[in-house]
């Protein structure tokens, strides 16, 4: 997966797309859930760019995360309906790929949202944070802030039990952050470290989060240092140390940087999170699409590849020496845009 700017795909849209007639142009957005606030504000974005541009907008929507079969039937309607261009974060990597193969094969843009496919490049482009270093970036920030790494009992609270590649990037790039060896980046529970005190998955909700954390704390009821996917599980494992009394045990960090993670930041419940920009993903995913309609043009970024690198920011009101960060009240101007 090759990484670069935003900056030249932003530019590549533009000239791409200049004058060009939408007005029937059709596109979908299909997201893993409607619930979780990260897709909530994708899919803001989405809706407003397409309605700045004049293309009409389907959104489709899993019931939970997890659920392949609605994203596949969405995925489907969309080839029916004979939509230009597809924005989709899959919830399968893997299981979801022959279905946007037929999609491609309709001449349809399928272009991957904050998840890539695998293989990468079964969607025309993907638009996503570098999960990886979100998950390094709050690893080393954990590291520095215990003083004593040695020390540490870490819960890791992950998505589901499916290998989607935003959950294993995540997790494995924590703990390489934290100076934990891994063997494969793509394997979630590889590690061979007595600091682990276990995995658990969290389906991504809050209240996932919370059952997670009452089992690993069954099993070490002296972890001190938690890991989520996402923010709505750092609230549940919140909770369920708060119940017994040990939330100032434990030092939570997580990847997301919606509006209510950033305030948990504020309010000392999550020590740092790393914030991602879906709005930005969906928004310029209606460009790529009207450029395609236009002419053909498929999104590209400066160095002339299709994987964009829409940006990750440390927020954390503890700053770190070498560690570029922003506060709490910074980051809540900016929360997701």
């Amino acid at each position: 997966m090759h990484k670069a700017a935003l900056m030249g795909a932003s530019v590549i849209f533009a000239s791409a797309f200049g004058g060009a007639a939408l007005a029937d142009v059709g596109a979908c957005l299909i997201t893993k859930t409607d619930t979780n606030p990260f897709f909530v504000k994708m899919k803001e974005g989405a809706s407003a760019k397409a309605a700045e541009m004049g293309i009409a907008l389907s959104t489709y929507a899993g019931k939970i995360d997890g659920d392949v079969e609605t994203q596949i039937a969405a995925v489907e309607s969309c080839i029916a309906a004979g939509a230009k261009g597809i924005l989709i974060t899959p919830s399968d990597s893997r299981a979801l790929a022959p279905v946007v193969g037929k999609a491609r094969e309709a001449n349809i843009l399928v272009i991957a949202l904050d998840t890539p496919f695998e293989p990468a490049d079964a969607a025309d482009a993907t638009f996503a944070t570098d999960n990886f270093m979100a998950g390094e970036m709050i690893g080393k920030w954990a590291a520095a802030k215990m003083g004593d790494p040695a020390g540490a009992k870490i819960a890791l609270l992950d998505l589901n039990p499916s290998e989607v590649s935003v959950d294993y990037l995540r997790d494995q790039g924590f703990l390489q952050g934290f100076g934990i060896d891994i063997k494969d980046p793509k394997d979630i529970g590889d590690e061979d470290d007595p600091r682990v005190v276990g995995h658990d998955v969290t389906n991504g909700n809050e209240e996932g989060g919370r059952t997670a954390m009452e089992n690993l704390l069954q099993k070490d009821s002296g972890v001190n240092l938690v890991y989520t996917i996402n923010e709505p599980a750092a609230a549940g494992a919140y909770e369920a140390l708060k119940a017994v009394g040990l939330e100032h045990q434990a030092l939570i960090v997580s990847v997301d940087g919606g509006c209510p993670g950033v305030q948990n930041v504020a309010d000392g419940v999550i020590g740092a999170t790393a914030m991602q920009f879906p709005l930005l993903m969906a928004s310029n995913g209606i460009e790529a699409i009207a450029a395609y309609a236009a002419d053909g043009t498929k999104p590209v970024n400066s160095e002339g590849l299709d994987f964009v690198n829409t940006g990750v920011t440390l927020v954390t009101d503890a700053p770190v020496e070498g560690l570029p960060s922003i506060s709490s009240e910074e980051a809540l101007h900016q929360c997701w845009g």
